[in-house]
């Protein structure tokens, strides 16, 4: 189980790993923010209220990539301007979410930070899911990379969301916060940097 050693450890880390990468990626992420503005023709940051630590409510910053309307689980990418469907392909609308590492609302690594209905609705044991912040990558993360196109296959998508992925997903997690090490941090780090 994860300490409060650990997870200072790994606030330090998150800190010190986030002013070394600022420098070389504001310019990058300001030129997307304008692309995207453009693409869109609505600001280029999107923000959503998602389920931190402890349960805590955040605003997460992404890249804005989705058309005006009403948007589907499921069917996210057909949602997507062009631009927009690079960006979430290659991950590069999760830049701005540095951000959210440097506020505290996230760490570089945990699980992926849920609106609300998910995390937030967690009892007994699960609940441990929520000691430690959200992250950018994770192992759960990782294995559902190609969520979207996973979704996209079902007859009802929200239904199989929340029965299978959602599930599975809890246990990956009650896993890396019962099994966690700081070695596992930078390993799932660099799987996610190479194995894209």
């Amino acid at each position: 189980m994860i300490t409060k050693k650990q997870l200072r450890v790994k606030r330090i880390f998150d800190i010190l790993l986030v002013l070394l990468l600022m420098p070389f990626l504001i310019i990058p992420i300001i030129v997307l923010v304008f692309i995207a503005s453009l693409d869109t023709r609505k600001y280029g940051v999107f923000t959503q209220k998602r389920v931190g630590q402890y349960g805590k409510l955040f605003n997460i910053y992404k890249i804005r990539t989705l058309k005006e309307g009403v948007h589907q689980l499921g069917h996210l990418d057909k949602s997507a301007t062009s631009f927009g469907k690079v960006l979430r392909r290659t991950k590069l609308d999760e830049l701005p979410q540095l951000f959210n590492v440097l506020k505290g609302d996230m760490s570089f690594v945990g699980p992926r930070p849920d609106v609300e209905g998910f995390a937030d609705k967690l009892e007994g044991d699960d609940r441990i899911v929520l000691l430690v912040k959200p992250g950018v990558t994770g192992e759960a993360t990782l294995k559902y990379k190609d969520e979207e196109k996973v979704l996209e296959r079902q007859k009802d998508p929200d239904h199989y969301n929340r029965t299978i992925i959602w599930v599975d997903k809890v246990k990956i997690n009650k896993n890396y916060v019962e099994n966690y090490s700081f070695y596992l941090d930078l390993k799932l780090i660099l799987k996610s940097i190479f194995n894209r």
